[in-house]
C-alpha cells in the first residue's frame, strides 16, 4: 500500500490549527479534509503505530502515557495516592482514544438539562447545556457508525467472557434488566477496514489488533489519505497569540529538535484533553487577556470534573480469570437514572473491568501491604472486577491552575490539578459500591474488595459551554465568546459530565463542530 502524500503547510500560511490528535482533536481533522479545508494538527506526542504497541502493562504505560510532570491539590484521594499523576492520559498520535475501553453509550435528555433537571444543589455550579439532545442524536447517529458500535445500527454484540457472565448473572438476581455486552467500539466482526477483535485481553493500552476505533486507527489514515492534512508530532503547543483585533492569529510551539516555530492560524482549535486545553490557554495571557487567552470571565480551568470512579473486585471459589476476552465486556444501565431518592442526583454505570496482576497490585489499594493485600492477589485468577462510572458535580473550585512551585522541561509551570469530591458524589460512590457487593454476593462470592478512585482518564469541563458569557468559556458550537476565532474540540467543553463514557458525545461534538466551521470558512465568516 502506497503511504499517503503529506501536506506540507508553510508557517507563515493561514491555517486551520488543531492542537491534539485524540478524540475530538482527531475527527474534527478528518471531517474538515474530508470537506476540503487544510489543517495543521499539532500533536505533543510521537506517532506510534500498532505494530511499536508493547502487550504489558507496565511497559505500555511507560510508551504512551502524560508522564510530564503535573501537581495536585484538594481533597480527594488521588491527591494522595498519586499526587504526580492526577489525570492518565495518552502522549501519541491518536491522543487517548489508544487507550481507552471502547464503550459508547449516550447521554441521556436529562443530563442536557442539569440544572433544570436537579434543580439547585448546594455547592455545585450547574448549568443546562446550551445544545439539547434532540440536536446531538443526528450526530451520535454518524459517530456510532464511524466508531462501529456494537448494539447500535445493526452492529452485533461482543461474545461473553467470564467476567460478563458472573456480571450479568449477578445482574440478574438483584433485578437489574438494562445490562448487555456493549455498546463498545470494538468489532464484533469486520467492518470499515478494522478485524474483528481476537479476545486479546490487556487492551486498553494499545490493540495490536486495531479492532478498537481509536483516531489512530480511523481518523487520522483518512485525513492524510485527503492530502489536506499536515501532521506535526512531536510538536508541543505552548501559547496562542493574538492580533490587535483579539482575534487568535498563530499557535507557537516546540517541535521535536527543541526548536521553536510559530504557525500562522487563520483558526484555532484546542483539543489536548481538558487539563492541558486549560493550561494552555493560561499560558496564553496578554495585556488584552491578562489571566488567560479567553478567560475575561475567570471560567477557564473552572469547573474541572473526572467522573466518579471506583472498583469492587469480587472473590470466587472457583476460577472466572477476568483476564481473557475483552479489558471492558459488559454494561449496567439500570443505574444511569435520575432518581434522587438514593440519596443523590445524577446516575452511575457499572461496567466490567479486567486489570493484570502488576495493575491490580498497584490500584487496588495504593500502599497497602500484609494479610489482607496478600489474600486478594492470592486470589487473582478467582477474581471478577467492575468499575463503577457516574456523574459528578460541577463545582467552581475544582479547577486546573499554573502550578507556582514546578515548571516543565521548557521551563513552563505545569498545571495544578485541584480537585474536591462533592458531598453528592460521595454519596454516589458509597450507594454504587453497596450494589455492586449485592451484585457479586447474590452469585456467591467469598469477600470483595473496594478500590479508591484511579487517576482520572476521564477529564472534562475546565472550558465548559454556556448560553451566557459569564458562565463559561464557549458557546453551544465551542467557540470561545471572546476570541471569534478560537475554538474548543475536547471534553474540556462539555457543560456538566453525565454518567456515560464520554469519547462518543466527544466525537459527535467534533462531528458537529466541522459542519458549523465548514460552513462559516466557505461563507467566509471566519
Amino acid at each position: 500500500m502506497t503511504q499517503p502524500k503529506l501536506k506540507e503547510i508553510a508557517l507563515d500560511e493561514e491555517a486551520v490549527v488543531i492542537i491534539g490528535s485524540g478524540a475530538g482533536g482527531g475527527t474534527l481533522a478528518y471531517e474538515l479534509t474530508r470537506q476540503g479545508i487544510a489543517c495543521v494538527v499539532l500533536e505533543a506526542g510521537p506517532h506510534l503505530r500498532p505494530e511499536d504497541w508493547i502487550n504489558n502493562e507496565w511497559e505500555a504505560f511507560n510508551q504512551m502515557a502524560w508522564l510530564d510532570p503535573r501537581t495536585t491539590s484538594g481533597s480527594w484521594r488521588v491527591a494522595r495516592d498519586f499526587p504526580n499523576l492526577p489525570a492518565w492520559i495518552v502522549k501519541a498520535v491518536g491522543g487517548t482514544t489508544t487507550h481507552w475501553s471502547g464503550a459508547t453509550p449516550r447521554f441521556k435528555a436529562h443530563e442536557f438539562r442539569a440544572a433544570s433537571t436537579y434543580g439547585a444543589v448546594e455547592g455545585a455550579s450547574l448549568l443546562d447545556w446550551p445544545i439539547t439532545l434532540e440536536e446531538m442524536e443526528p450526530y451520535y447517529d454518524r459517530a456510532e457508525k464511524a466508531m462501529g458500535s456494537t448494539h447500535r445500527h445493526g452492529r452485533p454484540a461482543l461474545p461473553a467472557n467470564n467476567n460478563y457472565k458472573v456480571f450479568a448473572n449477578g445482574a440478574e438476581r438483584v433485578g437489574y434488566r438494562m445490562y448487555a455486552t456493549g455498546p463498545y467500539a470494538t468489532n464484533a466482526e469486520p467492518y470499515d477496514g478494522r478485524p474483528a477483535s481476537v479476545q486479546d485481553g490487556f487492551n486498553f493500552q494499545g490493540d495490536k489488533n486495531g479492532s478498537k476505533w481509536s483516531t489512530l486507527v480511523r481518523e487520522i489514515p483518512r485525513a492524510l489519505e485527503t492530502g489536506l492534512l499536515d501532521l506535526r508530532p512531536d510538536s508541543t503547543a505552548i501559547r496562542i497569540t493574538h492580533g490587535k483585533d483579539g482575534r487568535a492569529d498563530a499557535v507557537i510551539y516546540i517541535d521535536g529538535a527543541g526548536h521553536l516555530q510559530r504557525q500562522a492560524a487563520r483558526v484555532v482549535c484546542v483539543a489536548g484533553n481538558s487539563i492541558e486545553s486549560a493550561r494552555l490557554l493560561l499560558l496564553s495571557d496578554s495585556p488584552r487577556f491578562p489571566t488567560g487567552l479567553a478567560n475575561g470571565s475567570d471560567q477557564v480551568g473552572r469547573n474541572y470534573m473526572r467522573h466518579l470512579t471506583g472498583s469492587v473486585y469480587a472473590r470466587f471459589d472457583k476460577p472466572v480469570r477476568m483476564y481473557r476476552g475483552e479489558t471492558m465486556a459488559g454494561i449496567i444501565a439500570d443505574e444511569s437514572r435520575f432518581d434522587p431518592a438514593r440519596g443523590f442526583v445524577g446516575g452511575y454505570y457499572m461496567e466490567t473491568i479486567a486489570l493484570g496482576p502488576s495493575f491490580l497490585a498497584a490500584f487496588v489499594e495504593p500502599g497497602a501491604w500484609g494479610p489482607e493485600f496478600a489474600k486478594i492477589m492470592e486470589a487473582y485468577a478467582n477474581t471478577a472486577g467492575m468499575w463503577i462510572v457516574g456523574e459528578d458535580m460541577p463545582q467552581a473550585s475544582n479547577r486546573v491552575t499554573l502550578s507556582g512551585t514546578v515548571r516543565d522541561q521548557w521551563d513552563l509551570p505545569v498545571a495544578n490539578v485541584h480537585f474536591d469530591d462533592h458531598p453528592n458524589d460521595v454519596a454516589m460512590r458509597d450507594y454504587a459500591y453497596a450494589h455492586a457487593e449485592k451484585l457479586y454476593e447474590a452469585v456467591g462470592s467469598t469477600g470483595t474488595h473496594r478500590t479508591p478512585p484511579y487517576p482520572s482518564t476521564h477529564n472534562l469541563g475546565t472550558l465548559r459551554m454556556s448560553a451566557r458569557p459569564e458562565e463559561g468559556v464557549v458557546d453551544r458550537n465551542g467557540r470561545a465568546h471572546e476570541v471569534a476565532n478560537l475554538f474548543v474540540s475536547d471534553g474540556s467543553q462539555m457543560t456538566t459530565g453525565a454518567a456515560a463514557n464520554p469519547t462518543l458525545t466527544i466525537v459527535a461534538l467534533a462531528m458537529r463542530q466541522a459542519d458549523y466551521l465548514a460552513g462559516a470558512l466557505k461563507r467566509g465568516n471566519l
